[in-house]
């Protein structure tokens, strides 16, 4: 085999099927028991990212692979259950089964003395393997080791309720009749306060710093169709911006009038959170917004304001570290903390690997990861040439600095991208 590919979700069944279009000779290596990652995982009981109210987004015309749209029959933003096994359907149609060891864990990548990489892997069954490769492709995703605040809130240890992360919440039944309290305004905090919401006898939502809440409409439009609609990107990038603060008053007021705090910061210069809920919950008084934690005693949760409240459970929705344990502890992360890649995709001193799928657009993955895929593919096949190591640093570095200006300088900044722009730049390659 020439090529390794690691995962089997979304991002690996892109890159597996642009290289089985090309006849290029590869294995799939996926840890779980069957493809499609986080979506197939509330299902399948597995602990992860993924929550059994999990729905999609972005709409499914933007979610689907090119080759094979999502079926006709589905709604515009399909559950987990139906985008897994839309997943597996693609991965059936294009063949890639054969190609996939399953239930096979990834421990090590690691570039030998004549470029080729030799990549260590156990099966279900504890047996070790070494193979070597000429390229190795990472599309095992960015959510991986659960972020939790540090420190925590004083007090935390005396907490006579349950605290956990999103990582381990599935369903809001489980905390049928129970006081909780959800930390975290971002897409899993929403997601998460409005399923509890259902069920808890009464649901808190904690909010440190605010974000932008987007309907998943504007207009009657997915959002997400209204960014790719030419009207829009024919607009500068300023225009964009005011239009867009225009609607969201038009369609839900200030945020304020909620309960929840003002963001600090202009749409487009940070992740926003698309929910078409927790507004309506709030409202309908199922969600009560607090802002943060400020120390615990037993069951009870003071808050920066004062305020107290009694719970049984602390669920936060803060995040996640990105890892890698088994590549080079300094990639693809660099010593800055950030991500550092070429294009988002390729190192720039280390031949022979790639990475699909570490980015975080402002809408679906879907043509971006196979935009990626196809031009790791012409790589491989020595059809595109890379420039040298000195021209990707500089690209690197000019990317870095620009994403630091307007989002941060954290890793997850260091990954956000515009939907439209790099789509153009990787069609340039791809």
């Amino acid at each position: 085999m020439r090529v390794c590919v690691i995962g089997a979700g979304l991002s690996g069944l892109a890159v597996a099927h642009a290289l089985s279009v090309r006849g290029v000779e590869f294995v799939c290596l996926e840890k779980a028991a069957d493809v499609g990652g986080i979506w197939r995982q509330p299902g399948a009981g597995e602990r992860g990212p993924a929550y059994r109210s999990l729905h999609l987004n972005a709409a499914k015309e933007l979610t689907g692979y090119a080759d094979f749209p999502m079926p006709s029959d589905l709604g515009i933003y399909p559950g987990h259950r139906e985008v897994a096994a839309y997943l597996q359907s693609f991965a059936e149609w294009a063949g890639l089964l054969s190609r996939i060891e399953l239930r096979t864990e990834v421990l090590s990548v690691r570039q030998d003395a004549d470029d080729l990489w030799t990549v260590t892997s156990r099966d279900v069954g504890g047996a070790v393997t070494a193979r070597r490769f000429e390229h190795v492709i990472v599309a095992s995703g960015h959510h991986t080791e659960p972020a939790l605040p540090d420190p925590l809130p004083t007090g935390a240890g005396s907490f006579a309720g349950t605290i956990l992360h999103s990582m381990d919440y599935h369903d809001g039944s489980d905390f049928s009749g129970q006081r909780v309290v959800v930390v975290g305004m971002g897409a899993s905090g929403a997601d998460i306060a409005s399923d509890l919401s259902r069920y808890a006898a009464q649901t808190l939502l904690s909010v440190r710093r605010a974000r932008h809440v987007v309907p998943k409409q504007l207009f009657g439009i997915s959002v997400d169709l209204v960014a790719d609609a030419p009207w829009f990107t024919r607009m500068s990038f300023a225009e964009q911006r005011r239009f867009i603060e225009q609607a969201l008053l038009v369609a839900r007021g200030r945020l304020t009038d909620y309960g929840l705090p003002e963001p600090d910061h202009p749409v487009f210069s940070s992740a926003v959170t698309i929910s078409d809920e927790i507004l309506s919950r709030i409202r309908h008084g199922a969600v009560t917004p607090k802002p943060a934690i400020e120390s615990l005693d037993g069951s009870k949760v003071t808050f920066t304001d004062g305020s107290v409240a009694e719970a049984d459970a602390i669920v936060y929705c803060t995040g996640f570290r990105m890892a890698f344990p088994f590549l080079p502890a300094d990639c693809p992360i660099g010593p800055s903390g950030r991500v550092e890649l070429y294009k988002r995709i390729f190192p720039a001193d280390r031949r022979g690997l790639y990475f699909v799928g570490l980015i975080r657009p402002a809408g679906s993955i879907t043509r971006l990861v196979e935009a990626q895929a196809r031009w790791v593919a012409a790589v491989v096949e020595g059809e595109t040439v890379l420039p040298s190591e000195d021209v990707r640093l500089e690209e690197i570095d000019a990317y870095l600095t620009g994403v630091a200006d307007r989002y941060g300088t954290n890793a997850g900044a260091s990954v956000q991208v515009d939907v439209g722009s790099y789509l153009r730049e990787l069609q340039d390659h791809a």
